[in-house]
């Protein structure tokens, strides 16, 4: 075979090849987009959990302090959680994404010590931010992203609620 007819076909062989992968870059790119599409979804998610996590933990163990103590009107447990719980709402200003529940409980610093107790009265705050992904659930060609119902995070702080300043 003379080198000319080798060129030519190299050149055959190469040119039917290449028709044979015309479309390839077209399929792959069809099956890569709704997988990028549901990676940045999560990325994006989890961006605004970590987010409104950071906010919650500092924004919480303020308002716990400042309205838990001292609620303003009357003086009860009740009262100081719904105070809380409406001081962290509008504080957070999520309300599409982002719910709060808080739960406070009186524990016993001095349970089996003895009858001399340095804080008799403490009250633990509990709050919780549950955080509701979007969207919920989202189907593709080839793909399905689902998120869970919710995601929580809570935050504890213990006071004495009838000495302010006095965090245990």
């Amino acid at each position: 075979m003379s080198g000319s007819r080798v060129i030519v076909a190299w050149r055959w062989w190469y040119h039917r090849c290449e028709g044979m992968q015309s479309g390839q870059m077209t399929v792959e790119l069809a099956v890569l987009v709704p997988v990028v599409i549901v990676v940045a979804l999560i990325v994006a998610n989890l961006m605004e959990f970590v987010d409104a996590c950071a906010v919650f933990d500092r924004l919480s163990l303020d308002e716990v302090i400042a309205e838990g103590v001292s609620p303003a009107g009357e003086q009860n447990v009740t009262a100081s959680v719904a105070a809380v719980e409406e001081a962290l709402r509008v504080a957070l200003g999520r309300e599409g994404s982002c719910d709060v529940e808080v739960r406070a409980e009186r524990i016993s610093a001095g349970e089996g010590v003895g009858l001399l107790s340095v804080a008799p009265l403490l009250t633990r705050y509990t709050c919780t931010l549950v955080f509701r992904p979007w969207p919920r659930e989202l189907r593709l060609p080839g793909i399905t992203y689902s998120a869970p119902l919710e995601l929580r995070h809570e935050r504890t702080l213990v006071i004495d609620r009838y000495r302010p300043g006095v965090v245990v």
